[in-house]
């Protein structure tokens, strides 16, 4: 199965869609640009939202959930968001279809079902929801109001790929609101700091927090920080935003809340969010030529089982110790599979766990149970060892705390080999075609040359690192002074 995968250092993009596929994480649907999310790999996206839930929640905010569809006028009302999203999104004219006249047991759009005012089925929902909050907040006591929503958007791409861009994906976004500006940029940065806990604790990817330039933030933000991520081919991926939004919707959607004093003012806004593009970070950050590897923390079954027998009489033998084992290992909250099907051969087991990418396989055969062994195979290292039954819990627990350590040390040993520093733009540009990942570089500051190195290289500002000491220096295309070093990179 894994055999088949076209190798990276081949085609990498090809790599990664027949791995998305092989693996049965999803597939391309009927609906064109759309996904279907596969059961093995909704149990990895359902894994990432219960933690991300529960981070959110211990945070302070509570989940809701808000309308698919937003009436135009209201989509209008924040102009500098309208426009950013316009040329992305898909709207709803008509409410109705009719049996077509001419063509036995076709529909038609009804003429006569034209809705007074077209609805924009969502590429983000601060519209809808800034138009909601205009009721809920009257007073200080009202905030902060600190509100997540789990949902699916719309965004109408032209050019897809499974998980990292599709016209529909699910996701997460918060949408607070606060009293004052130093609440709202203190909840921006803290939420920022979450998505980056959770990217490194659980995915095993390491990021680098920093600003987005003004070009590249979200329409109608003031600030937006990000975490940016480097995948294996040496491109970067956003993997979470956080966006301060100043006023710019309260003052919209006339969203005023009495201060303390009985004054009258507009309150303080963030969103954030982050979606299943994280299983595309997921996928390209630790797979390899064999298939999909995945951390500990998010695998559906962190152990599987493979019992390798000749006959029935042998397979109740394996059967029992196996079971044994499932249980110890489940009272450590370790989950397990124990894969007794007798439609496949041992050999095709392996083969499609080591595609699927599960962290630690156990093989269990006749010759073990008299030894009282069992062999423990790692995915991340594809090494093999025996183990003695009686170590088998402890051995495994201790196991994939290395190998999720281990992804994550490999990952970051990669990622910073891959951060270059670079004095001038001919240096620039033979980085990023010879070897590629990072590259730190003075900036001028001026959208003009961001825009212009766009054009030359593809490269574009992934951001401004909140850890990047200030420094004087030269813009590495314009000449001109400079105070920062700032991240370059080609980017998903």
């Amino acid at each position: 199965m894994g055999k088949n995968l076209t190798k990276r250092s081949e085609d990498y993009s090809k790599w990664y869609n027949e791995l998305v596929v092989k693996a049965d994480l999803a597939e391309n649907s009927a609906v064109r640009g759309c996904m279907v999310i596969k059961p093995y790999g909704f149990a990895i996206w359902e894994k990432m939202q219960a933690e991300l839930d529960r981070m959110f929640k211990e945070t302070g905010h509570q989940n809701a959930y808000f309308p698919l569809f937003v009436p135009k006028s209201l989509f209008e009302a924040e102009e500098k968001n309208a426009e950013g999203f316009a040329k992305e999104c898909a709207v709803v004219t008509h409410y109705r279809l009719k049996t077509d006249p001419d063509n036995e047991g076709k529909l038609i759009v009804d003429p006569e079902a034209k809705l007074q005012e077209e609805l924009v089925v969502r590429p983000t929902s601060e519209a809808i929801i800034w138009n909601t909050y205009k009721g809920w907040i009257q007073s200080y006591r009202d905030l902060p109001l600190l509100i997540n929503q789990w949902a699916n958007v719309v965004r109408w791409e032209m050019r897809t790929r499974l998980f990292l861009r599709t016209a529909e994906f699910l996701w997460q976004e918060g949408h607070t609101a606060h009293a004052t500006k130093e609440e709202a940029i203190a909840e921006a940065d803290l939420m920022n700091n979450v998505y980056a806990t959770f990217v490194e604790n659980f995915l095993a990817v390491p990021v680098i927090k920093g600003l987005k330039t003004e070009s590249e933030r979200f329409a109608g933000a003031d600030e937006t920080f990000c975490i940016e991520a480097l995948m294996q081919d040496g491109k970067a991926l956003q993997a979470g935003t956080s966006h301060f939004l100043g006023q710019n919707f309260a003052k919209a959607f006339d969203v005023k809340f009495a201060t303390k004093e009985g004054k009258q003012e507009h309150v303080w806004a963030t969103s954030w969010g982050v979606s299943t593009r994280l299983m595309g970070a997921l996928i390209m950050t630790h797979s390899d030529d064999q298939g999909l590897v995945l951390p500990p923390n998010l695998a559906p079954y962190q152990v599987v089982i493979v019992p390798i027998y000749r006959n029935q009489e042998q397979l109740d033998a394996i059967s029992q110790v196996a079971n044994e084992i499932v249980n110890d290992l489940r009272l450590h909250n370790v989950t397990v599979k124990f894969d007794n099907r007798d439609t496949h051969k041992p050999g095709w087991k392996f083969n499609e766990y080591e595609l699927k990418g599960v962290p630690l396989r156990i093989g269990i055969g006749p010759k073990d149970l008299e030894k009282r062994t069992v062999e423990l195979a790692r995915r991340d290292t594809l090494t093999k060892e025996f183990v003695a039954k009686e170590a088998i819990v402890e051995t495994v627990v201790q196991l994939l705390k290395d190998i999720q350590e281990n992804l994550y040390d490999k990952a970051k040993t990669y990622r910073d080999s891959h951060i270059t520093e670079v004095q001038n733009f001919d240096e620039f540009k033979d980085i990023l075609e010879t070897k590629g990942g990072f590259i730190s570089a003075h900036w001028d500051g001026t959208t003009e040359t961001e825009n212009k190195i766009k054009e030359l290289t593809k490269a574009t500002i992934r951001c401004i690192p909140l850890e990047n000491p200030k420094e004087d220096g030269v813009c590495v295309y314009s000449g001109a002074p400079s105070t920062q070093r700032v991240l370059f990179a080609k980017a998903y």
